[in-house]
């Protein structure tokens, strides 16, 4: 079967982090650090913070870090209707310029519900 734009995306990310990680000092390896830790559930929840990631990630017009807090909110179990809300905030704060990034973000969406 062929290989998904999701796994796809999975494993180039992985082969690059490893790649940064090998060249990265101290100062780089604590910020990669952080930021995962910064996810994690605390007073606020793991699948409330990706979405936070998702809607700032949306703003800011990263689409690598849209796709990567795309997937983990599909792991966290986010529904159609709060990922809907929470676009419809990053539509708000980014203006229109964000529409081609929330086409995008439907299209994978859709493609993870079914499973391809």
């Amino acid at each position: 079967m062929a290989e998904n734009r999701i796994d796809k995306f999975r494993k180039e990310r992985e082969r690059l982090n490893e790649l940064v990680l090998k060249y990265s000092g101290t100062n780089v390896k604590r910020f990669v650090n952080l930021d995962w830790q910064a996810y994690q559930d605390g007073v606020l929840p793991a699948r409330l913070k990706e979405l936070m990631g998702l809607v700032t990630s949306l703003v800011l017009r990263c689409d690598d870090c849209i796709m990567y807090h795309l997937i983990r909110c599909r792991e966290e179990s986010v529904t159609d209707s709060e990922l809907e809300e929470t676009l419809a905030i990053g539509l708000m704060v980014g203006g229109s310029i964000t529409i081609p990034h929330l086409r995008r973000i439907w299209k994978v969406w859709d493609e993870m519900k079914r499973g391809e």
